[in-house]
């Protein structure tokens, strides 16, 4: 049985795409690379591909965050801290649960971002439900990147 893991996207296979390891014994996150070159210009954001979906157990979720070599050498940042990719991402009928690096370039000139560099680790994490909720039950996700907000 699976638990949890990385498969590349339908569009992306065939495409030199690798699966995220962990690059030591002890580090706690899966590397992610860049799926394409891309330009980020300066004070944007920039959803960066990775080519990549995860799979994991209903109550945990997909903490995403920024490389701190990277970040550091190119004044880059997640926009909102940490990304986090939920269970029902996986698959979802509008871009089969691919993962999607939202990077801002706080500097005043453009990084340029190479197909495989590394630029995001992927952290999977438990979470648990208040008092009276019951993980699984509710609505279905119906789309995908940022799907679940109302506003």
């Amino acid at each position: 049985m699976r638990t949890r893991g990385f498969e590349i996207v339908g569009a992306y296979a065939g495409k030199g795409i690798n699966i995220p390891v962990r690059e030591t014994a002890c580090s706690a996150g899966y590397d992610l690379a860049a799926a394409e070159d891309v330009t980020l210009p300066p004070h944007q954001v920039t959803l960066v591909p990775t080519g990549l979906k995860a799979y994991m157990q209903p109550d945990e979720y997909l903490g995403l965050h920024i490389r701190s070599g990277f970040s550091v050498r190119n004044k880059v940042s997640c926009v909102n801290g940490e990304g986090i990719i939920d269970s029902d991402y996986y698959g979802n009928e509008k871009n089969e649960g691919h993962i999607m690096a939202p990077l801002l370039n706080h500097g005043d000139n453009p990084v340029e971002i190479q197909k495989g560099t590394r630029i995001v680790q992927g952290i999977f994490y438990r979470y648990l439900p208040a008092d009276g909720d019951e993980i699984g039950v509710g609505a279905a996700r119906r789309g995908g990147l940022g799907s679940t907000g109302r506003g």
